[in-house]
């Protein structure tokens, strides 16, 4: 006679017989046969899918910062070790949990608190790599190892952001400085540049006046006999001491204006004009 079970897909039945491994059964339908209650027992299931056990190691690094690191370890069982799996080990998970703290506090300790956060994935190698070894004989594969979180502690991760914070306060500070210096400097070169601009025109200006008054001077000359260009100069400079009176008087915002008239005025002014037209011909020409 017979018993008929079913296995569950991604899973074997492990068979004993009188106490020992027999055979294993694939998913689906399967039968024991015993006779006298004697024969064939299932002796359970063993699971083929992909688990995942994440592991939370506390350790220290290099420069005495205590931190946690949640390592996830994607295993199954290796199918030609079925046997070895379901036999060998009571606990896989507490075995796997055993050999990741051990790899990370042989690897973590040696590294600064910056290196760890860097350096996670070689961490991860690591682990994955004696992890591989040890589990393999126990008929374990293990596919995977991932640093998901490194945690330091509450006051050191605080002092982290403050010191970032200082850190980005400080760059912030040195640029805006090199920024007003910016300013400065450009402010500096533009007034320099306008100055000379405007010298640079009084300069155009000035001696515009001056061949003016010479052509204006040498016209007279030749027109009027008897006259010399001093004659013309008074003239000229009388003309325009007048005109600037009458401009003088012709704005509507001029509230008072001293001027001296007399004779000896105009002829003191007119040396004055004189002596500027000089010193900006001299100009123009040097």
């Amino acid at each position: 006679m017979g018993i008929c079970y079913t296995v569950p897909n991604a899973s074997v039945g492990v068979v004993e017989r009188f106490g020992k491994f027999r055979t294993l059964h694939n998913p689906g339908l399967n039968c024991l046969w015993c006779f006298c209650g004697v024969g064939d027992v299932l002796a359970g299931f063993e699971s083929l899918r992909l688990r995942q056990l994440d592991v939370r190691v506390e350790t220290k690094t290099k420069d005495n910062v205590f931190i946690v690191l949640v390592v996830s370890v994607q295993y199954q069982v290796d199918r030609q070790n079925i046997e070895i799996a379901h036999y060998r080990l009571s606990n896989a998970e507490q075995q796997i949990t055993a050999f990741v703290f051990d790899a990370v506090r042989a690897s973590v300790p040696k590294m600064n608190l910056d290196d760890a956060f860097e350096q996670k994935d070689e961490v991860a190698r690591t682990v994955r790599t004696e992890l591989s070894e040890a589990m393999s004989g126990f008929g374990f594969q293990i596919q995977n190892t991932l640093i998901t979180d490194i945690e330091p502690d509450a006051n050191v991760k605080r002092a982290m952001n403050e010191i970032n914070a200082a850190r980005r306060l400080r760059d912030a500070a040195t640029d805006r400085a090199e920024a007003e210096k910016i300013l400065v400097v450009k402010a500096a070169e533009a007034d320099a540049e306008s100055k000379y601009l405007s010298g640079t025109g009084v300069a155009r200006q000035r001696k515009a006046i001056v061949d003016g008054l010479r052509e204006s001077v040498m016209a007279f000359s030749d027109s009027v006999e008897g006259t010399n260009a001093k004659d013309v100069m008074d003239l000229v400079l009388l003309t325009q001491y007048f005109d600037t009176l009458k401009d003088i008087g012709a704005n509507s915002k001029t509230n008072i204006a001293f001027i001296p008239h007399t004779p000896n005025s105009v002829t003191s002014l007119r040396d004055q004009v004189r002596d500027g037209f000089m010193q900006g011909m001299l100009t123009t020409h040097q």
